[in-house]
């Protein structure tokens, strides 16, 4: 008797072994069917997510066939998990929010993995993204999460979303300098620049007259993967033309002048 139930249990645990097998097998091979459907219409982090749902799904059958062969009563669980549903979902109106603030954020497509994002004050590349968080690696190094309903309520800035980007220095130059020889000579350098491009030609924009220097901008466009060797050329390419053309970049002053009254105050 105990070798005949040793062996039906055997049995039992083969079969469930079994169906298990082949339903994880199955939602894999459906997993592969649907990605390969979808192809390259979504990006790399939706078909992540897509990924991550059939494998959960998977998951939910496994454990619900698991129960059935092992005969326990599903209902009663299901009915404990409804009262422990009640009070998890007060304590998860976070994580719900995030999670339907994702969704939003994947169908508008502001961003995608790769891209250079600024979030507040907090400037990264995008690392990963899921339902709940984006996750940002800044350039000293650092991994910042930002949840999901953050990115919804604030101002997001896609630094990289265009194939260009604008790179605004702004001078001081004397008072006294020709300022028509000035602007010609800021658009020669901005257009002889190896990584610059002409079309959007560079803009110079005369801002103000300050107390030491009249302040002038000038916007020269490069490919966005080029920026920062865009900026450093430029400093130097604009540092070296001035003292060529002998346009001098102030330093703050202040004269102080001293005048002797006319006549000797009474109380010296």
């Amino acid at each position: 008797m105990n070798e005949l139930f040793t062996r039906e249990r055997m049995l039992d645990i083969f079969w469930l072994v079994l169906i298990v097998a082949i339903v994880w097998t199955v939602f894999r091979i459906l997993r592969s069917l649907i990605l390969r459907v979808v192809g390259n219409r979504l990006n790399e982090q939706v078909r992540y997510i897509l990924k991550k749902a059939i494998d959960y799904a998977g998951a939910v059958v496994i454990v619900l066939t698991v129960f059935d062969r092992l005969g326990i009563d599903f209902s009663a669980i299901l009915g404990a998990a409804g009262i422990a549903g009640v009070a998890l979902g007060f304590a998860a109106q976070t994580s719900v929010s995030n999670v339907i603030s994702g969704l939003f954020v994947m169908t508008e497509r502001a961003f995608k993995i790769g891209d250079v994002l600024k979030v507040d004050t907090t400037v990264g590349v995008v690392e990963s993204f899921d339902l709940l968080s984006v996750r940002l690696r800044t350039f000293d190094n650092q991994l910042v999460r930002i949840p999901n309903e953050t990115i919804i309520k604030t101002n997001l800035v896609n630094i990289t979303h265009y194939d260009v980007r604008r790179c605004d220095l702004r001078v001081g130059v004397a008072y006294g300098t020709d300022l028509r020889k000035l602007k010609a000579v800021l658009e020669s350098v901005a257009l002889n620049n190896e990584f610059s491009v002409e079309d959007p030609a560079p803009v110079v924009v005369f801002e103000a007259f300050s107390s030491s220097s009249i302040d002038v901008m000038c916007g020269v466009w490069g490919p966005k993967d080029k920026y920062r060797d865009l900026k450093n050329s430029m400093m130097m390419d604009i540092s070296e033309r001035f003292a060529a053309e002998g346009i001098t970049i102030p330093f703050p002053q202040l004269d102080v002048r001293f005048h002797p009254d006319a006549e000797s105050s009474p109380d010296a």
